[in-house]
C-alpha cells in the first residue's frame, strides 16, 4: 500500500491517486506505470496516446505550487512513466525487460557468437580488417569498400528478419506458451540482434573512416 502525498488515502501502488488525481511516488513495473496489460504485443499508437495523457496529468509544472512531497511525487512519477514508455515502445528493450520480469538475463547466455551468425561475423571481420590494411585510395581499398557496402545491406536485411522473428516470439508469449521454450528462443533472438547491432556499428564506422581518409 502507498499513501497519497496530497489527500492521504492509502491505496494499491499506482501512478496517480484514484481519489484526488495527484501523482504517487510508487514503485511500478513498466506495464503497470502505463496501465497496460502485461503482454508483449503492444499497440504502439495506444501506448503513445496513453503516455501523453498520463504525462499531462502528472507533469511537474502542474504541481509547482504544491507542497514539497507532492512536487517530489510528481518528479518521481514522471521519471517512472518516461522510463516505462521508452522501454515498452522499443521491441528489443521490451524483450530484454520481459526477461528481467521473469528472472532471466540475456548476459548469462550472451558471451559467445550465436552459431547461426558465426560465419557472417567471421566474414565481416575479415573484410573490415582487409579494408583497414589496404592503402588508401588504392584499387584494393575501393573494391573492399564496395564489398563492405554490400555487406551492410545484407546485415540490415538479417537484422530486419531478426526483428520480425522477435515480434513472432512476442505473439507466442501472449498465447499462454511453453515459457521455458520461448525464454530460450527469446534469448537467442535478442542475442543475435545484439551481435548484428555491433557488426552494423563496426561496418558504419569503417565506411565513415574510409571516406575521411
Amino acid at each position: 500500500m502507498i499513501e497519497c502525498p496530497s489527500c492521504g488515502r492509502r491505496q494499491q501502488p499506482l501512478l496517480i491517486c484514484a481519489d484526488c488525481g495527484s501523482p504517487l511516488a510508487a514503485t511500478l513495473d513498466c506495464f503497470a506505470a502505463l496501465g497496460m496489460p502485461r503482454k508483449l504485443t503492444i499497440d504502439l499508437g495506444a501506448l503513445e496516446r496513453r503516455y501523453h495523457e498520463l504525462s499531462r496529468m502528472i507533469h511537474p509544472d502542474r504541481f509547482a505550487s504544491s507542497v514539497a512531497r507532492v512536487r517530489d511525487a510528481s518528479l518521481r512519477a514522471t521519471a517512472t512513466l518516461t522510463r516505462s514508455y521508452r522501454t515498452l515502445r522499443d521491441p528489443v528493450a521490451r524483450g530484454l525487460y520481459w526477461l528481467e520480469l521473469n528472472g532471466e538475463k540475456l548476459a548469462e547466455n550472451n558471451k559467445r557468437v550465436p552459431p547461426e551468425l558465426a560465419e557472417l561475423v567471421f566474414e565481416v571481420q575479415e573484410q573490415l580488417a582487409g579494408m583497414h590494411d589496404a592503402p588508401a585510395d588504392s584499387d584494393a581499398a575501393c573494391e573492399l569498400a564496395a564489398q563492405v557496402v554490400a555487406r551492410r545491406s545484407q546485415l540490415q536485411a538479417t537484422m530486419d528478419a531478426s526483428r520480425a522473428e522477435l515480434e513472432r516470439n512476442f505473439v507466442k508469449w501472449d498465447q499462454r506458451p511453453d515459457e521455458k521454450m520461448l525464454t530460450l528462443e527469446l534469448k537467442a533472438i535478442l542475442s543475435s540482434i545484439a551481435y548484428l547491432r555491433t557488426l552494423i556499428r563496426d561496418v558504419d564506422r569503417a565506411l565513415e573512416n574510409s571516406k575521411a581518409a
